[in-house]
């Protein structure tokens, strides 16, 4: 048994060891590394890294909310630097834990942590959401569309928020259906509560329906395709799922930002890193599975927007900087 995995045995920890002490670690949050969007993408761009340098690194999936403490502390004990981990859930326990490993760098991924060996790595979730809105605005046929997020928190109205104004602006007098899984972690994992959300909104007229809601999205997009009507993914590029039926995934560059920090590795700078549309942060993605159901309308109506997000001509509202939403 491995030095790690039998550090975190009693912890009932899924821990897949994959490195020597010293190496970087990456911790997925609940819903598995696997859940084909957030971790899948943290989970790739570890991959590259390896691909590409021939490293290893420590690997943790989470099974339940207080193990995040424990699973923290014993890979910094245990040497690993840096350790990169997805989700704001982690953000109070990385603030409490930071200051008592110095000499370990810490990269956390949707949330900022002011601690000076915290890199807190955050995008603009909303300024790809606004672009989501508008291909949505473009290719619904009914003029009514939807948003299904996962966990009712500020951080999934960032996206929400987003793709209201897009909508709304390509479409004034168009309705927006909101629905959310769940206020507890289990609604990211709940892919049948996301297919009964869907069917629902397409009972109300929705024929395009974009789903911020992890392994819960994953229900969403395939109910989507069985109704005869279209989604938009999430996080990671979600084209491929169902090839025709899928109008874009608003996907957000997490892989690249463990890339780099496991490329960085001890020398990871402390602070925010902002990754927006201008950056390559955030983008929705164009590939042969989505060329047909991109018009010539809706690629011109997406590139003008984001020049002018680009531009400074549109502002995109930040939800998380106030708590409100210009339109809904």
């Amino acid at each position: 048994m491995s030095l790690m995995k039998s550090l975190l045995a009693g912890a009932c920890l899924t821990l897949l060891p994959v490195a020597a002490l010293a190496d970087p670690a990456l911790i997925f949050d609940l819903g598995g590394k696997f859940d084909k969007s957030f971790n899948e993408a943290a989970y790739n761009g570890a991959e590259r890294w390896k691909a590409e340098t021939g490293g290893t690194y420590k690997e943790l999936e989470m099974q339940s909310e207080a193990q995040r403490e424990q699973a923290l502390r014993r890979l910094a004990q245990s040497g690993a630097n840096p350790i990169v981990m997805t989700g704001f859930a982690f953000g109070e326990v990385l603030n409490k834990i930071a200051p008592d490993y110095p000499d370990t760098k810490f990269v956390i991924i949707d949330m900022v942590v002011e601690q000076p060996n915290v890199q807190s790595v955050v995008f603009t979730e909303e300024q790809g959401s606004y672009l989501a809105g508008v291909a949505a605005a473009k290719a619904s046929k009914s003029g009514t569309v939807g948003f299904i997020g996962g966990m009712d928190i500020p951080l999934i109205h960032k996206f929400e928020c987003g793709y209201a104004q897009g909508f709304k602006a390509a479409n004034p007098d168009g309705k927006l259906i909101i629905n959310y899984t769940g206020t507890t972690p289990a609604a990211w994992n709940d892919p049948v509560k996301g297919g009964e959300l869907l069917k629902a909104q397409v009972s109300q007229g929705a024929d395009v329906v974009y789903a911020a809601a992890g392994g819960t999205g994953i229900g969403v997009l395939q109910a989507a395709a069985d109704a005869g009507v279209l989604s938009i993914g999430v996080d990671s590029n979600q084209n491929h799922l169902h090839p025709g039926m899928v109008l874009t995934s608003m996907v957000k560059g997490v892989d690249n930002s463990v890339y780099e920090a496991f490329k960085a590795g001890t020398e990871v700078e402390p602070g925010v890193r902002v990754m927006d549309l201008a950056s390559g942060g955030v983008s929705l993605a164009m590939d042969d599975n989505n060329k047909p159901l991109i018009s010539d309308e809706i690629a011109a109506a997406i590139d003008t927007a984001a020049k002018a997000i680009d531009a400074g001509e549109i502002k995109v509202h930040d939800y998380m900087t106030d708590n409100t939403c210009p339109v809904q």
